[in-house]
């Protein structure tokens, strides 16, 4: 079984996370069912990333995580590759700060 590179399969999305999280952004993949997003966080600070199948999940996801949540920590200036929802919608909000974060559907590692 061979590792295969990741591959693009759509546009890439950004937003810039805040100690406000801003409006959602939806991730749209080509391919059906394309699940896969290599999500970049260029920023200084830890953003805690709200996801969902809709843009009201990702903002209420889009919390810091002080005991149990279900947002998804990105340290900073993080490059991962992460499994969520087809064409999921994406937020993200910080404790101090502002970081950029990129990301772009696709499949592979």
């Amino acid at each position: 079984m061979g590792l295969n590179a990741f591959t693009k399969t759509g546009n890439t999305v950004t937003f810039t996370a805040a100690t406000t999280a801003p409006a959602a952004v939806q991730c749209v993949s080509s391919t059906l069912g394309g699940n896969q997003y290599r999500i970049i966080n260029a920023g200084t600070v830890t953003v805690f990333l709200g996801y969902g199948s809709t843009a009201s999940d990702a903002g209420n996801n889009a919390v810091i995580v002080t005991g149990n949540a279900s947002s998804f920590p990105l340290l900073p200036n993080t490059d991962e590759i992460l499994t969520f929802t087809p064409n999921a919608y994406f937020t993200g909000i910080t404790s101090t700060s502002n970081a950029v974060v990129y990301i772009t559907p696709g499949d592979g590692l």
